[in-house]
């Protein structure tokens, strides 16, 4: 796509935080994301990466989100960096008044998006290995700073762009199950144990060869670290509709991503988080068909029935244990 030039309000906002001094620059907008407008922009500083949140969000159904979430955002990339170096973009500013955030550039050349790989097949047990290890990094190293968890209020904005088109919207659609989505979300807004990434997602992971940055921390909040697990491991799920030659791999991928995890937790009972997600997982499932923000590649009636088969039946008969999830999808899919 070629250069076009960049809105007022990025170049603004770019002068203001003294990365940029010129009045007209040249970018190209990237695609992708429903959440926000994103822009690979060239300064004379060099190549940067520029979001601004939207109020609306760009799905079929009424989606608002406060467009302050960004502000979380690169508070949870510099916490993630110090975390485990080098695994989300570097900061270079963020213009409160704007609701734009910059940060450096990841080219293509260098970092390969998860969400295509899998998708073409490659489901790397090493890669998903990385992925549990970092994730568990940045949740341990955040459970033990005191001063956390005051900065980052964003109970109300994680409730509007995550609990509510995810659990209570899918809810609306199986009534019978709202009591069990709603006891979820419950579940997820008691269990406020260290910094939630929130959209732990292939789409948000790029891999490069330092490991997995994660991208896209708009629901940055301080929650139940079993969302970020189960919201990841969903994916993994999923993809074996979209990609099914490699079922096994995927299935593969889910079950050493939530081992390496587990292992790692040292904040609360290894346990209770597994349990925590394993209930909460099968509601996210169902959610990626009858929630707001349903996943794009499932378009078939017979796979939304296979989500909605085994999503109800683990909502209605939860299990504990992540494998036993693993094996029910598993046994759907054999039929």
């Amino acid at each position: 796509m070629p250069s076009q030039q960049v809105p007022t309000e990025f170049v603004r906002a770019l002068q203001e935080l003294d990365l940029s001094s010129s009045d007209i620059l040249y970018g190209t907008p990237l695609t992708g994301g429903v959440s926000s407008d994103i822009w690979r922009i060239e300064t004379e500083k060099g190549m940067i990466c520029a979001k601004r949140a939207l109020a609306k969000l760009r799905v079929a159904a009424d989606w608002q989100a406060p467009v302050e979430r960004n502000q979380y955002e690169a508070l949870w990339l510099q916490v993630a960096n110090k975390a485990s170096a080098n695994c989300a973009p570097q900061l270079l500013g963020q213009h409160p008044e704007f609701g734009v955030l910059i940060m450096n550039y990841m080219p293509p050349s260098d970092f390969h998006l998860w969400k295509k790989m899998l998708h073409d097949g490659i489901a790397a047990v090493a890669t998903a290995q990385s992925v549990g290890i970092v994730l568990s990094r940045i949740h341990s190293y955040a459970a033990k700073q005191a001063n956390l968890a005051e900065q980052f209020p964003t109970d109300d904005i994680f409730y509007q762009i995550r609990l509510e088109p995810y659990l209570v919207a899918t809810a609306s659609k199986h009534p019978d199950l709202a009591p069990v989505l709603q006891a979820l979300v419950l579940q997820t807004q008691s269990n406020v144990k260290t910094l939630v990434h929130g959209d732990v997602s292939p789409k948000n992971i790029l891999i490069g060869k330092q490991g997995p940055v994660l991208l896209d921390a708009e629901c940055a909040t301080w929650s139940d670290p079993a969302f970020d697990l189960a919201f990841c491991l969903n994916h993994l799920l999923l993809k074996c509709l979209w990609t099914p030659a490699s079922t096994s791999d995927f299935l593969k991928c889910f079950g050493v991503l939530s081992n390496t995890y587990l292992q790692a937790v040292d904040w609360e009972s290894k346990e209770a988080l597994e349990k925590r997600t394993a209930h909460l997982l099968p509601g996210l499932f169902l959610a990626r068909v009858d929630g707001k923000s349903p996943v794009e590649y499932i378009t078939d009636d017979h796979q939304r029935e296979q989500v909605r088969r085994v999503g109800r039946a683990l909502l209605l008969n939860p299990v504990d244990q992540l494998k036993q999830i693993a094996l029910a999808w598993a046994k759907e899919l054999a039929t």
